[in-house]
């Protein structure tokens, strides 16, 4: 990967950003509504967001629109997920396919089955309400934009890709962000459940059928050079920055420590 100093934040980069605040944003309301309604009221969250209706249709808009907007090719989304569509295969030449990460996605999902059920079971036990489930939603979607921007433990643990465009289960993100929804019975929270779902199908159909477009040794259009995102330099900045901070840190600690001597 190609390292741009000084690179500017492209409009996908943009995008990403957007998207962190207003996740982030509504997941501090509801942990706070959260807390406040089930610990100093000992009322449900659920039942108080659903005293006001147009609080649930406008973040369900939100999710819909940009679900839907997935199963289309668009010039304001990453390659990770743009690379399914045809009009975005350029051809190298190579036949060979070589997508290294892909034994791994077996693991990732059932790692997630396994992690989400815990907390499935503790719905069903009545540990943990539609309220709990909701917030842990939200926290999920936040997760996701960081893994996008700042650090993905899928990458960097299991799948070993060398960024979000040549991600195998990037598509898979919705439906993940979404799981724990199984276990809330309302309408539009199974909505958006299923449409999530219909995206990660849609993804592994494709990814059946038309291999090449996942690899970057048939697809020029996952090299760096093609990139419209460029986060990677972003990330590096961030993480120079945060070695910087620990280098100064350890530093002054060590000069704390001789002083005091």
């Amino acid at each position: 990967m190609n390292y741009i100093k000084g690179a500017k934040l492209t409009y996908v980069g943009v995008w990403h950003f957007t998207r962190l605040t207003y996740r982030s944003v509504l997941f501090v309301l509801l942990l706070i509504g959260y807390i406040r309604y089930r610990f100093n009221y000992g009322h449900p969250l659920m039942m108080e967001i659903e005293k006001v209706p147009a609080i649930i249709y406008v973040v369900w808009a939100v999710f819909v629109i940009e679900m839907i907007a997935r199963f289309f090719p668009s010039k304001y989304e990453s390659p990770g997920c743009q690379k399914q569509f045809a009009q975005n295969y350029i051809k190298t030449g190579e036949t060979e396919i070589k997508i290294p990460d892909n034994n791994a996605t077996l693991l990732v999902a059932l790692l997630w089955i396994v992690f989400n059920g815990i907390f499935g079971a503790l719905r069903m036990t009545g540990v943990l309400d539609d309220g709990a489930m909701i917030l842990l939603c939200s926290a999920y979607s936040v997760c996701d934009m960081i893994c996008i921007l700042f650090f993905c433990p899928f990458q960097s643990w299991f799948l070993k890709n060398k960024c979000c465009a040549s991600c195998r289960i990037y598509n898979w993100d919705y439906a993940m962000m979404f799981t724990p929804l199984f276990f809330v019975s309302k309408t539009y929270t199974w909505s958006l459940l299923l449409l999530s779902v219909a995206l990660l199908v849609r993804w592994e159909i494709t990814f059946y059928r038309h291999p090449e477009r996942f690899s970057e040794n048939t697809n020029a259009y996952l090299k760096c050079e093609n990139c419209t995102e460029k986060l990677c330099t972003h990330k590096k900045q961030l993480h120079k920055l945060w070695a910087q901070i620990e280098a100064s840190t350890k530093e002054r600690m060590k000069k704390l420590s001789n002083s005091e001597e």
